[in-house]
């Protein structure tokens, strides 16, 4: 009865280990596509409606609207009027107040996985909150106190990495984490769900 028991804990576990990330896969799937498909989706079945006097849905024509929009965007950025037009927009947003802070900090965010530059050094391990847990954090700066060599480490919440904690640790407490900076952003704004 034991071996069955066994028998049936380590199929079931392993079941698991298989079934749950292409759960999340299709989860976090199902979710952007009725996401996209949802906002241009409405818009586009009003469209076809006023054109072919039809009431016509089409699922996922707001996701491929989406892409077209998605790529017109990117040519007009890779040109030099849509790069002044641009310029004019970000100095548009980071005048109101509430919308400036989320711009910025998703702007920021995007300059990591567009061109690899951020002011973050390095992904390490810190313990904080307190000994014993680990937090992944970046190496922003290195500085000298008292004779005694600190490392700036910005510890990040998740899954907003725009949010955290700046602490100074002896360059003793920091330990490598084996992940790139790229790779340590995505798993802070993952929830930790993709690990490198």
């Amino acid at each position: 009865m034991e071996r069955v028991l066994n028998h049936l804990k380590g199929r079931f576990a392993a079941g698991l280990f298989v079934l749950i990330p292409v759960g999340i896969t299709i989860f976090i799937l199902k979710f952007l596509f009725n996401f996209a498909d949802g906002i241009l989706g409405p818009y586009l079945a009003q469209l076809f409606i006023a054109i072919t006097r039809h009431e016509t849905y089409i699922p996922g024509m707001g996701m491929v609207f989406g892409a077209v929009v998605v790529y017109l965007t990117g040519l007009l950025a890779t040109n030099v009027m849509g790069t002044r037009l641009l310029k004019w927009w970000d100095v548009l947003l980071a005048k109101i107040p509430l919308v400036k802070s989320i711009y910025t900090s998703s702007k920021q965010l995007t300059q990591v996985f567009r061109e690899g530059k951020t002011s973050y050094r390095r992904a390490v391990l810190v313990e904080w909150p307190r000994p014993g847990v680990r937090a992944v954090g970046f190496v922003t700066a290195e500085v000298e106190k008292d004779g005694e060599r600190l490392v700036v480490v910005y510890v990040p919440t998740m899954p907003n990495p725009t949010s955290g904690f700046a602490l100074f640790f002896r360059e003793g407490e920091v330990l490598e984490s084996g992940m790139t900076v790229e790779e340590a952003v995505k798993f802070v704004v993952s929830g930790g769900v993709v690990v490198s």
